[in-house]
């Protein structure tokens, strides 16, 4: 059934996108190939291998048919002599982590042990069968049986971290896990510990899980587990108060549960069992409940903070600290916040420039400077803002020569490069952006300047600017920060009164100048329109004989876009900080955000309670600062665009969608 559910999706997304241009007559039996092998119709895939011998993207069509074996038991020769042909490259790669996966869920560990060094990316799933493998070893070698390689007891020391960081893991990371408490590496205080991380990440069938890994006597009952983490006031309000360990740790998890409804109302609730629980359990569940109450800019969130003390925080919590003591601008509590972040978080560029600010306003400039330094000159917002703080410019690094005839030959003869724009040429772009970032391992400056420099000529931008911002020592922030498409973006910015540099950086933010780029919540285009709206917006403006297959025409794509910008701009007090966030999340979020009072625009960016807005909004406007640079030869500062966001206004007559 799910074969069939695929089938039927692949052949509707084939049915409803636009169909590439075909510039290699065998460009169409190679789409019909790749149709076959989704649908798993092998005697069409074979007559159309034959025909597809000589295209450049001949390896994919023997992937396809040998994929459609890996599902079932194949002959280590095939997979090998696929191995041998293609040494090296992408599908080499892809096809021996598949095999891999088959042979570990076989447990065939001797096969798995010689060719899982030659992988070069493993994923989680395949570092936890090697895991396995390895535990595998010391249990026969503890029976008396000679291996090779030998036992390896290091391996539990290195499936430590799994424990804690790993929320949802894959099933192969389960035996490992399991071979921890085996070995009674993990006791049951580390079991509640997992138990909260992952009702913290909302994993909530995970945490049930891992329950039935505590000692008998803390195990709860499957209802019950059911009842804490689905119902939590009901079975607070039923159950009889107990010293167990269990009840106080189902009662902490009742309270973080409620609290992603009402942190309020958890609040009041872990009040009243402060007296029942010990205090890493109420700790622990004041710091849910601040970090809560920060993500809506309550402003009890520092107090109930507070109460948490030293308790050990998730780096998601951990951070929101910091950020709800930077919404009340308590510096003090910025810098103690700051303080208890992990050493590999505080050496983050975000929370050195906070840091900075935080000490300068207790009056030590120089030891505020010195945080600055440590970050200034980084092409980042927070290292834009550390440049600034230091009285300098934002500039653009020395433009590096462009690369040579050789060097781009060179370029254009990489096997994968190659492959990644015929795949690009078929609006494949999944495999394209594979095969992309597999030729750019190891690539030197010059290297990157051409690959980047050969996707530009390809109009295949989101690659060019994926190049050109890996490089070192040399740069060209002409490919970092392209500005193609300028007779449609420019002239619609101007209309709309909207600085260009914004909105190239928007745009850059937005799709990477893909022009046919669709999302996964179904944003079309340069300017990632969501369905409703372009058709709202198209009506708004009078756009004639308007229809939804009409989004995708860069032109009006771009009219529709950036006559939306200047409707989220006018109801959003004319602040590109704010109309970027409303652009990304919508203008009611935007403006929710905002507090009652004036708000520094870096500190509303940085309180954004939308991880991907937060992110978004920050590079939007870092984005802007380097393209007013290359389009106006100096900087507008960054300072200058993030000013100061009003407070919350009255709500505007018309909602925009």
């Amino acid at each position: 059934m799910k074969f069939r559910l695929a089938a039927f999706l692949f052949l509707f997304i084939l049915s409803v996108c636009p169909r590439p241009a075909l510039a290699d007559p065998l460009d169409e039996p190679f789409l019909a190939a790749r149709e076959a092998a989704w649908t798993g119709d092998r005697a069409r895939l074979e007559r159309l291998a034959d025909e597809l011998r000589g295209h450049e993207l001949a390896a994919y069509v023997d992937y396809w048919r040998l994929q459609l074996d890996l599902k079932n038991d194949i002959d280590p020769a095939t997979v090998m002599a696929f191995l041998a042909d293609n040494e090296g490259d992408y599908l080499a790669e892809k096809v021996r982590g598949d095999w891999l996966r088959q042979v570990g869920k076989q447990q065939q560990w001797p096969v798995f042990d010689a060719e899982y060094p030659a992988l070069a990316q493993p994923d989680q799933e395949l570092a936890c069968y090697a895991l396995q493998s390895r535990l595998a070893r010391c249990d026969r070698s503890a029976a008396g049986e000679a291996t090779e390689p030998p036992c390896d007891p290091a391996a539990l020391d290195e499936a430590m971290p799994l424990w804690l960081n790993l929320v949802e893991p894959p099933e192969s990371c389960y035996p490992v896990l399991e071979a921890l408490i085996i070995n009674k590496r993990i006791m049951d205080g580390d079991v509640w510990a997992r138990i909260r991380r992952q009702v913290e990440a909302n994993r909530l069938t995970g945490a049930r899980h891992s329950m039935n890994y505590l000692p008998p006597s803390q195990t709860p009952d499957a209802r019950t587990a059911l009842a804490v983490t689905d119902s939590p006031m009901p079975w607070l309000a039923r159950t009889a108060p107990s010293e167990s360990r269990m009840y106080r740790e189902l009662a902490a998890l009742a309270v973080a549960r409620i609290a992603r409804g009402d942190p309020r109302l958890a609040a009041e609730r872990l009040e009243r069992l402060d007296a029942r629980l010990r205090a890493g359990e109420k700790e622990w569940a004041w710091g849910i409940v601040g970090w809560q109450a920060a993500l809506r800019h309550m402003s009890e969130a520092s107090g109930w903070f507070a109460r948490a003390g030293d308790a050990p925080m998730s780096d998601e919590v951990a951070q929101w600290r910091v950020r709800a003591a930077l919404r009340a601008q308590d510096w003090n509590g910025v810098r103690s916040a700051i303080a208890k972040l992990p050493p590999a978080l505080a050496g983050q560029p975000d929370w050195i420039y906070w840091l900075g600010r935080a000490v300068r306003a207790e009056g030590r400039v120089e030891e505020a400077g010195a945080l600055f330094a440590r970050i200034a000159g980084q092409p980042n917002f927070y290292g834009n803002l550390a440049d600034e703080e230091l009285g300098r410019a934002v500039a653009l690094p020395p433009r590096a020569a462009p690369p040579s005839a050789a060097e781009l030959a060179r370029a254009e003869a990489n096997g994968s490069i190659r492959r990644a724009l015929a795949l690009f040429r078929l609006n494949l772009r999944t495999e394209g952006a594979r095969e992309w970032n597999w030729a750019l391992r190891g690539m030197s400056d010059r290297e990157l300047l051409a690959a980047s420099a050969v996707a530009e000529r390809a109009g295949v931008y989101d690659r060019a600017i994926a190049a050109a911002s890996r490089t070192r020592g040399e740069h060209d922030y002409t490919l970092r920060y392209p500005s193609p498409y300028a007779g449609q973006i420019r002239p619609a910015a101007r209309e709309q009164l909207l600085d260009d540099a914004w909105v190239y950086g928007l745009v850059r933010q937005e799709s990477r100048f893909v022009a046919n780029a669709r999302s996964s919540a179904g944003a079309s285009g340069l300017m990632q329109l969501m369905p409703a709206t372009a058709r709202w917006v198209a009506g708004k403006i009078g756009l004639k004989n308007y229809h939804p297959g009409r989004v995708n025409d860069l032109e009006i794509n771009v009219l529709l876009g950036a006559s939306y910008l200047r409707m989220v701009m006018d109801r959003l007090d004319n602040h590109p900080v704010l109309a970027s966030a409303g652009y990304n999340a919508g203008p009611g979020r935007a403006r929710k955000w905002q507090a009652d009072r004036p708000l520094e625009g870096a500190i509303y960016a940085e309180t954004i309670p939308f991880n991907e807005t937060r992110d978004y909004v920050k590079k939007v406007m870092s984005n802007a600062v380097y393209y007013s640079a290359l389009f106006n030869g100096q900087p507008r500062p960054l300072a200058d665009w993030l000013g100061v966001v009003g407070p919350r206004g009255e709500t505007k007559t018309e909602e925009l969608p």
